[in-house]
């Protein structure tokens, strides 16, 4: 998921970065390794972490490699998972704000006072 704005984003990417949020334990990886910070965390801390391991958090984890959302580094003997994509979840979540109550007139009104 490469782009800079809302206006770069195509509803098919945002549904296909969305789709790779459409799991509980996906959800659950990526907000643990947002918490952790740009370091990541070992494969084994996330799965402890998260409760998700084995052969599943490496599903999970692939589905989240190729959503361009995470990545996963071989350091020594230990493998680094980091959410990488800040940006890109800045920008899914402004493209379904875009628009906000734009066909709602009483709503543009309250939105307009409150920003």
């Amino acid at each position: 998921m490469k782009h800079e704005s809302t206006e770069d984003l195509s509803l098919a990417v945002a549904a296909s970065t969305f789709a790779a949020l459409g799991s509980e334990q996906r959800l659950s990886v990526l907000r643990t390794l947002v918490r952790a910070g740009h370091d990541g965390l070992s494969i084994g801390e996330l799965g402890q972490r998260t409760g998700v391991t084995g052969s599943t958090l490496t599903h999970h984890m692939k589905i989240l490699a190729q959503a361009g959302l995470v990545t996963q580094e071989k350091k020594g003997r230990s493998i680094i998972c980091a959410a990488v994509a800040y940006d890109q979840v800045q920008t899914l979540s402004d493209f379904l704000l875009k628009e906000c109550c734009a066909d709602c007139a009483v709503c543009t009104e309250e939105h307009h006072s409150h920003g």
